[in-house]
């Protein structure tokens, strides 16, 4: 069976038109090199051996010519003008095939169809909307640790505005693959496997109903996270009704936009200058605003006091963050922290409440007694205040 295979694919090998051609040309090569050799061998000093008539015939092929060889007899200069032409047809062939799949390489960078390929730990992002290359800006200056190197982003977005992207020279080095982020093929391409962070958008890059870009966000996220559980998913969402398929899901985060901007405008209306605040606390950079810091290990389990005691300097501890990071890690360290207690009733009701667990949970002003647990971070307020 396994010798049948064989041949049968050693048939459709030989019978491919380029193999074809290329051994032609090799064979006519080799009547070359004979003619040259049996002209020459009684005539010619420098060509003796079959090997002398083989080194003219690669030298005078790739154009070389070194001029220590050359034929004497006709037979002999006239298979080596054969060589040259056959020589310059060659060189010309496989110039014209490189320089046509580099720029088909390139054309199919541009257009988003190219395999992601060597891509690891990257940031994948998913969907496009309107302020799309400024979003991509406040992204790399949020997260100075990520390169522009290794985000990806997968959507539909028409090519003008892929192009204002690629024309940026902050984001130049970002790849691009033009498809769906809720097929699952698409999603192989872009590496999703081997991506750390996924963050989709609502997406508008066609004109979908709110229920359509919700739907496939959730949708985009089952797929994500049924290919790679562990990565860190966050998802934009329109409607507040679609965040509990979202945490069936195992979101990592969730965004309501329009949750967001109701509240300014409802803060913004007492005419206080609260829109103002939230701004300033949501800054793109690190210079202001709030940001979390690692707990160090001799502080968890402890008190809260006992850590907010040991602070030093102008930044403000307000309170701290539960179960960060990769929500699929809380859940089965949450599921192997249960089921170490011997009492089974105990275990039943440590496996309830692991169903109910959420990620990134913020606790502001704890009280003092309040116990640190493992996998919180500290959130600070950092002033933005100078004389």
């Amino acid at each position: 069976m396994k010798i049948k295979k064989t041949f049968e694919r050693l048939s459709r090998f030989l019978s491919n038109s380029s193999v074809k051609v290329w051994a032609s040309v090799f064979a006519l090569l080799m009547v070359m090199m004979i003619i040259i050799f049996v002209s020459e061998q009684k005539t010619n000093s420098s060509i003796n051996t079959l090997f002398d008539a083989f080194w003219y015939t690669i030298v005078t092929v790739t154009t070389v010519g070194y001029g220590d060889i050359a034929p004497a007899s006709f037979w002999g200069r006239l298979s080596a003008m054969a060589l040259l032409l056959v020589g310059v047809a060659i060189f010309g062939a496989l110039s014209g095939k490189f320089a046509s799949f580099i720029l088909d390489r390139q054309q199919k960078k541009d257009k988003g169809l190219l395999k992601m390929t060597n891509m690891k730990n990257h940031l994948l992002i998913c969907g496009w909307k309107p302020g799309f290359e400024n979003i991509l800006e406040g992204m790399l200056l949020a997260n100075p640790e990520i390169p522009p190197e290794r985000v990806v982003i997968l959507n539909n977005a028409k090519h003008s505005e892929i192009e204002a992207v690629q024309a940026n020279e902050k984001l130049k080095a970002i790849n691009f693959l033009r498809g769906d982020f809720t097929d699952e093929d698409t999603l192989l391409k872009a590496q999703i496997k081997s991506a750390e962070r996924a963050l989709i958008l609502a997406d508008r890059s066609e004109e979908f109903s709110t229920l359509e870009t919700d739907s496939r966000t959730v949708l985009g996220v089952i797929t994500i996270k049924n290919l790679n559980p562990r990565i860190y998913c966050v998802a934009e969402i329109i409607d507040s009704k679609f965040e509990k398929h979202l945490s069936l899901a195992r979101c990592d985060e969730i965004i309501m936009t329009s949750d967001y901007e109701q509240n300014l405008l409802v803060q913004a209306s007492s005419g206080k200058g609260m829109s103002h605040i939230l701004r300033e606390l949501a800054a793109e950079d690190n210079s202001q605003g709030l940001f979390l810091l690692d707990i160090p290990s001799q502080f968890v389990g402890g008190a809260y006091e006992e850590y907010s005691k040991s602070l030093q300097g102008k930044d403000i501890l307000i309170g701290v963050l539960e179960n960060t990071g990769n929500f699929f890690n809380r859940r089965q360290e949450a599921l192997a922290e249960a089921q170490k207690n011997p009492n089974m009733e105990k275990i039943v009701a440590n496996l309830k409440k692991i169903k109910t667990l959420k990620s990134n949970i913020p606790v502001f002003n704890p009280p003092s007694d309040y116990i640190i647990h493992e996998s919180s971070k500290a959130i600070f307020i950092h002033g933005n205040y100078s004389k």
